[in-house]
């Protein structure tokens, strides 16, 4: 029979080693991730990120981090970098060099020549006395007292506590640019998430001669069949200046079933809703359809919102603004799942 490994017990102590790590680093922040972000704030050009091996994978995400979130950045592979492609880097320029060992031959040699030019180097590597260290005009300081692989080998906590490094850089200098969602958006345009964040209810709402419209008096017949040329199920009740009077959907068309209405000798205006939820144009459609989920409504007016003068009969009263829709679209939940919002 072959041995029964502990697999959970392995993995939680791994998840318990690194966490330790982050921990003791958490602890161990001093004075230069201060000055590294007042560096980055005040840089003029780009935050070049470099390093090999496992490093080199973690400057790619640090670098993806960063640019995600306001701060123009790109990786570099120091090899690389040693055969043509310093000439993406220039002395306006900031480079992040990562050596956990920080004696790393490329990375050295790249902080070197850069450093030359004036470029400034926040190093990252596990020993403050490194060589890279030394190189550093800021020097972070990554280093844990053990790895998680059991043989103590294969970077494990030190790549972690690196990463977190990498994001607690980027968020920090998110919160010093002020950076929006908007912001946010802007740098991820594609996929579900730019969507969200991008999407209002202009772009993908049902306008003009598509918007299911009925007067007061419209009788139901007319009323249901407006509802089915428009396939929306449903049509909006207005008065002839397009003011929102209500609404009527097919869930209420079956309640007048189930309810026994005469359904031959009525208008639309006497079963309509008259009170009902409306959204604008400029709206983000993600919270259109978060205003549907809760309301558990599947359709809403698209209305332009506006006041009107109106006299009060007290003689003593004056005039005061009293608001008014006028209809200028419908949007339906189909049209948020089609545009990929929910």
């Amino acid at each position: 029979m072959s041995k029964k490994h502990d697999f959970i017990g392995f993995a939680r102590a791994v998840i318990e080693a690194e966490l330790e790590a982050i921990e003791a680093f958490s602890n161990r922040l001093d004075l230069n991730f201060e000055k590294s972000c007042e560096a980055i704030l005040a840089c003029k050009g780009r935050v070049i990120i470099s390093g090999m091996g496992k490093s080199g994978h973690i400057s790619n995400k640090i670098a993806a981090t960063l640019a995600s979130t306001g701060t123009p950045a790109f990786f570099v592979h120091p090899g690389e970098a040693l055969h043509g492609d310093l000439g993406m880097i220039t002395s306006d320029d900031i480079v992040i060099a990562i050596s956990n060992s920080g004696t790393t031959e490329e990375v050295l040699t790249l902080s070197s020549i850069v450093k030359r030019w004036g470029t400034k180097i926040i190093g990252m590597s596990g020993d403050n006395n490194s060589p890279l260290a030394e190189l550093s005009d800021f020097h972070l300081n990554i280093g844990v007292e053990k790895e998680a692989c059991p043989l103590g080998l294969a970077p494990t906590s030190s790549t972690t506590v690196t990463l977190v490094l990498g994001d607690a850089l980027a968020v920090a200098l998110l919160e010093a640019r002020g950076f929006t969602p908007e912001d946010f958006a802007r740098s991820h345009p594609g996929g579900r998430l730019g969507k969200r964040l991008l999407v209002h209810v202009k772009d993908i709402m049902h306008s003009g001669k598509d918007t299911p419209l009925c007067l007061p008096e419209t009788s139901l017949k007319e009323a249901i069949l407006q509802m089915t040329g428009k396939k929306l199920g449903a049509t909006l009740i207005v008065n002839t200046d397009n003011i929102l009077m209500g609404i009527f959907t097919d869930g209420d068309l079956r309640r007048c079933f189930e309810e026994g209405i005469d359904l031959k000798n009525i208008t639309i205006g006497e079963i309509a809703h008259i009170n009902c939820y409306t959204t604008e144009a400029e709206e983000l459609a993600v919270n259109v359809v978060n205003l549907m989920q809760e309301k558990e409504i599947t359709v809403l007016p698209v209305v332009e919102t506006y006041t009107e003068n109106t006299i009060k009969t007290n003689k003593d009263d004056s005039k005061e603004p009293s608001p008014l829709k006028k209809v200028i679209g419908i949007i339906h939940m189909h049209d948020l799942l089609k545009a990929g919002i929910v």
